[in-house]
């Protein structure tokens, strides 16, 4: 919806529930011609409790490197995880939760370990946020966005997450519209790339 919105072709290299800055996932990115290149980072590190920062950091720095060596000057918007209450603050892994009859998720990690590196939600987007901000100063092309400017407090008050992670189809094209606006839209990373 947000590529037809900004007038560009689509590849979608999204893994269901298993983008973990996989370095095969990076050089198909690569080595596919193209004009921007977005990448969504966050949500399937922490729920899957795949790493720490100390590896979390350097997994990002390789993914960004290794698409770079294809698309040096291309625009490249790093997004964040939209918010998803229960992993905000507390670690994964998540683990499915049929109480009350519906599918739910709950994070099981303990939130006194983000001070030994385990990822939230926040940690992520602070350290993603920092990794853009240092690399951007080489690397103009390269931007930043908080994927709570996606989908924000109101938007989860008026599209709540169904399952506590994923949102509804009315929450993805939310989601599908407000990244049209703030990529394609005057100003955003995309705009002078877009139709």
């Amino acid at each position: 919806m947000a590529a037809a919105e900004g007038g560009v072709e689509l590849v979608n290299l999204g893994f269901g529930g298993s983008a973990l800055l996989d370095p095969f996932t990076a050089r198909a990115m690569r080595d596919i011609p193209t004009d921007l290149i977005s990448v969504k980072i966050g949500i399937n590190i922490v729920d899957s409790d795949v790493m720490r920062l100390r590896a979390f950091t350097p997994a990002v720095d390789g993914f960004l490197d290794t698409v770079r060596e294809g698309h040096p000057t291309t625009p490249l918007l790093v997004v964040s995880a939209i918010p998803c209450p229960v992993q905000e603050d507390t670690p994964g892994p998540l683990a499915p939760d049929f109480e009350g009859g519906t599918l739910r998720f709950k994070a099981t990690g303990d939130p006194a370990e983000r001070s030994a590196g385990r990822l939230t939600l926040n940690v992520i987007r602070d350290e993603l946020a920092r990794i853009v901000e240092q690399r951007s100063a080489d690397d103009p092309n390269l931007h930043y966005l908080d994927g709570r400017d996606l989908y924000g407090e109101a938007d989860c008050a008026e599209f709540p997450l169904p399952d506590e992670v994923h949102p509804d189809p009315a929450g993805h094209r939310r989601i599908a519209e407000n990244f049209a606006r703030l990529a394609f839209g005057d100003g955003g990373p995309f705009a002078t790339k877009a139709g």
